[in-house]
């Protein structure tokens, strides 16, 4: 049977979260959950996972699936703060590709380790375990397919695509672009309903930022268009971006295609309405652009 496709984002900074009563989009650092019936998956294990352990603990799953794009701090920090591995009845995989330094085991447990946390891995009541995926792994979890690939960044960072009934999202953070149109992005993403795109920083600030491995919303409307994805969602906003920087942003990436959204905590969407949403986007930009032209015709010569 299939279901409804979506997801929800509880964190959507990166590098650092920014707390802050002014920052209405939220100041968590990357945590998503997909989910399609009873199949829940969490992307990444930012300091907004530390909500959904609360939700769980109230009563969602006990099975908790953990899917890490990689292992710099913003994407993991949260693990430590998800109630759920501490108390006993609970399951938690956590999953991720090869870092090329350590076993993805021993990472998690050197997140649980004195001096830097005061609960050793060996003392968490929960069952916690680990699953080191290939590069490009596919495999299925509940009732959704995932496909994963490598992304461009100066440490090991995958992506994922995440299918059911027909419908598609794709996780893409922390991922450089290059001259042109990333092609295994452009693979992964191809006919997908949401492209979820780390867009940290404007092209105007992209410059001093070569290497860094983030990206621009410029390119990720580039990426969207040529993988055919309706929807383009920009996430891991820079630490520093205000509210209304964010909305400038948005605007202007919205401009260049219709559709496209910044990543807000609390925010859910589902992967069937991404094309009608883009459609409805589009015919409000031209009926936008019409009534501008309309308002030129019509307004008086100068004397």
């Amino acid at each position: 049977m299939a279901h409804d496709l979506t997801v929800r984002f509880l964190g959507v900074r990166g590098s650092i979260a920014t707390p802050g009563a002014e920052l209405s989009a939220g100041g968590n650092t990357a945590c998503l959950e997909v989910c399609a019936g009873d199949t829940r998956i969490i992307l990444d294990a930012g300091t907004g996972l530390r909500t959904l352990g609360n939700e769980r603990m109230a009563g969602g799953p006990r099975h908790s699936t953990i899917l890490l794009s990689h292992l710099h701090w913003d994407h993991v920090c949260g693990l430590p703060f998800f109630t759920p591995v501490y108390v006993p009845g609970h399951r938690i995989e956590i999953a991720s590709g090869p870092n090329g330094v350590v076993p993805l085991d021993e990472a998690i447990r050197s997140i649980f380790r004195a001096p830097f946390f005061p609960v050793d891995f060996t003392d968490l009541g929960g069952q916690v375990t680990t699953r080191e995926l290939r590069a490009n792994d596919r495999f299925t979890i509940g009732d959704i397919d995932i496909t994963m690939a490598r992304l461009n960044h100066p440490d090991p960072v995958y992506g994922f695509r995440l299918e059911h009934g027909g419908h598609s999202i794709v996780y893409a953070t922390d991922t450089e672009h290059f001259a042109c149109v990333d092609p295994t992005l452009k693979k992964l993403a191809a006919g997908a309903d949401i492209l979820i795109y780390d867009s940290q920083y404007t092209p105007d600030e992209y410059p001093s930022k070569v290497g860094w491995g983030h990206s621009t919303w410029q390119a990720g409307a580039e990426l969207a268009r040529a993988a055919g994805v309706p929807q383009l969602v920009l996430f891991h906003h820079d630490p520093a971006r205000t509210d209304a920087q964010l909305a400038a942003i948005e605007a202007t990436a919205r401009a260049a295609l219709p559709g496209t959204v910044a990543a807000r905590e609390g925010m859910v969407l589902r992967a069937r309405d991404a094309e009608w949403a883009a459609s409805e986007a589009a015919s409000e930009a031209k009926a936008r652009t019409a009534a501008a032209r309309e308002t030129t015709r019509e307004a008086p010569a100068a004397a």
